[in-house]
C-alpha cells in the first residue's frame, strides 16, 4: 500500500506548558454545569483549563461529535463538534452552545473518573521518537514514549490536561489516576463519508443520511490540496507502515532515499490507514492529535488516532467518500 504522498504537519504549533497551571480536580469538572458555558466564556477560555469546557467536550465526544483532543480550552474544534451535534440532531446549525444543544446532550456519568494503571499500560513503550525519518526507520516499532502519552491518547485527552488532573501522582503500574471517560466507540454501518475542506470536518453517514459520527480533520493545504470529487474506500489497514519517498514527498531533513517506517501510534500516519480509490490518498491517524485542524497536510485526510479507529470500525470497501470545497 503506497501512502507515501501523505504527510505529518507542514508546520507545528508551540503549545502552552503546564508548569504554571493550577491542578484541576475531578470533582471540579464533574460538578461544572455546562449551562454556565456561555459563548462569551468560550471566547475567553483559550489560555486556561476550563472545567466546564472539559465537561462539555466529554459529552460531545460521547454523543458522537468529536472535539478532537479533550483539552478544556476553546477553539475551532469545539465549535465544529457543536455544529456536528446540531446536524445529527437536525437542529439549526451555527456551532454555538444554546439550550437546545445542552438539553440534548446526555449527562448520565461523571466526565472524569478514576483509572488504575495496568501492567499492559507499561508495555510496548519506546524511549523516544526522533524527528529524523532515517532514525525512525531504524526502529522496529514507533510506540508511545510513556504511560502518560499512552493513557492520554486512550482517553482522548491532551497530555497537559492529564498532567493537571494528576499533578502529584506517580504515573506507574498500580497507581490510580483521573482520566476523561468519553464512552464507547460509535457503531453502525457507514455508507458515505463527507470530507468538508473549508470547515475541516469529516461526517460519517448511514444509508438513510443519519449522521453516525462527526470528526475534526486536517484536509490538505493550498500547496498540496486534497482531491476533489467522489471516490470509494478501497480497504483498511490497521497499524500500517509508512513509506517516505523524497521524489514524491517533501524533503525531510537530509533524507534522499526511500525509507520504510514501521507501525505504531507515532507512525506518521498513525494507527489506521483507510485507503481510497484515488492512488496515494487516504484517511489516516496522526502522532500529534493536538494539531488536528491546526496544521496542513499533503492532501490526505488526517484524524486523531482514536477517531480514525472508530471510523474504520464502521466502514467497508465500497463506501463512498465525497470531498466538498
Amino acid at each position: 500500500m503506497n501512502n507515501a504522498l501523505c504527510l505529518v504537519p507542514i508546520f507545528s504549533l508551540t503549545l502552552a506548558g503546564v508548569a504554571a497551571a493550577a491542578p484541576l480536580k475531578a470533582e471540579e469538572v464533574n460538578n461544572a454545569p455546562i449551562n454556565t458555558v456561555s459563548n462569551d466564556r468560550l471566547a475567553n477560555s483559550r489560555s486556561k483549563f476550563d472545567p466546564a469546557i472539559v465537561h462539555l467536550q466529554v459529552l460531545l465526544d460521547r454523543a458522537g461529535s468529536s472535539p478532537g483532543v479533550i483539552d478544556g480550552r476553546n477553539g475551532e474544534n469545539l465549535g465544529k463538534a457543536i455544529a456536528g451535534f446540531e446536524i445529527a440532531q437536525q437542529l439549526p446549525v451555527d456551532g454555538k452552545l444554546d439550550p437546545d444543544v445542552m438539553g440534548r446532550l446526555p449527562d448520565d456519568a461523571p466526565a472524569i473518573q478514576s483509572y488504575v494503571i495496568s501492567e499492559d499500560d507499561g508495555k510496548d513503550l519506546v524511549e523516544r521518537i526522533p524527528k529524523d525519518y532515517a532514525e525512525q526507520a531504524k526502529m522496529h516499532h514507533l510506540g508511545y514514549t510513556s504511560i502518560t502519552e499512552k493513557l492520554a491518547e486512550r482517553f482522548h485527552m491532551d497530555i497537559n490536561l492529564f498532567k493537571v488532573l494528576n499533578p502529584n501522582t506517580p504515573v506507574a503500574v498500580g497507581e490510580t489516576v483521573f482520566v476523561a471517560m468519553p464512552g464507547a466507540s460509535r457503531s453502525g454501518e457507514v455508507k458515505r463519508i463527507e470530507a468538508h475542506k473549508k470547515s475541516g470536518q469529516v461526517m460519517a453517514l448511514a444509508e438513510d443520511g443519519t449522521v453516525l459520527a462527526a470528526y475534526p480533520a486536517t484536509i490538505g493545504s493550498e500547496e498540496s490540496p486534497s482531491p476533489t470529487g467522489t471516490y470509494k474506500v478501497k480497504g483498511v489497514a490497521r497499524m500500517p507502515t509508512y513509506t517516505y519517498n523524497p521524489k514524491i514527498n517533501f524533503q525531510q531533513g537530509k533524507n534522499r532515499k526511500v525509507l520504510k517506517l514501521h507501525s505504531g501510534p507515532n507512525n506518521p500516519v498513525g494507527t489506521v490507514w483507510i485507503d481510497l480509490t484515488e492512488p496515494t490518498y487516504g484517511i489516516h491517524g496522526t502522532p500529534s492529535p493536538e494539531l488536528i485542524g491546526k496544521t496542513s497536510s499533503h492532501g490526505c485526510v488526517r484524524l486523531t488516532n482514536w477517531d480514525v479507529e472508530e471510523l474504520a470500525g464502521m466502514v467497508k470497501p465500497g463506501v463512498v467518500v465525497e470531498f466538498f470545497d
